[in-house]
C-alpha cells in the first residue's frame, strides 16, 4: 500500500502536527490520519472499550478539510493523483 500526502493542520506548531493522507488501496478507500491521541479519561469513557489493534485520535477540522477536498477532487476525476495539490 502506498500513501499520498494530503495536507496537515495549518495550525499546528512544528512537531504536533495532525496530518491526512490518503491511500492507493484498490479493495476500498482508506486514509491514515495521524492526530493527538486521545488520553481523556471523560472521552475514553464516553467512547468505550477500543480494541487492542486500534487507538483513538483527535485531529482537527481543518484537516477534515482536505478530506472534502481530495474528494471534490475525486469527483472531477483526478482520484488520488491529484490528491497532494
Amino acid at each position: 500500500m502506498r500513501v499520498v500526502f494530503l495536507g496537515k493542520d495549518p495550525e499546528s506548531v512544528e512537531g504536533d502536527s495532525p496530518t491526512l493522507y490518503a491511500t492507493d488501496r484498490t479493495d476500498r478507500i482508506t486514509f491514515i490520519a495521524q492526530g493527538w491521541k486521545v488520553t481523556d479519561p471523560a472521552a475514553l469513557a464516553d467512547i468505550g472499550p477500543v480494541p487492542d489493534h486500534e487507538t483513538l485520535i483527535e485531529i482537527p477540522e481543518e484537516v477534515l478539510v482536505m478530506y472534502a477536498r481530495r474528494y471534490a477532487r475525486e469527483q472531477d476525476g483526478q482520484g488520488l493523483r491529484g490528491a497532494g495539490s
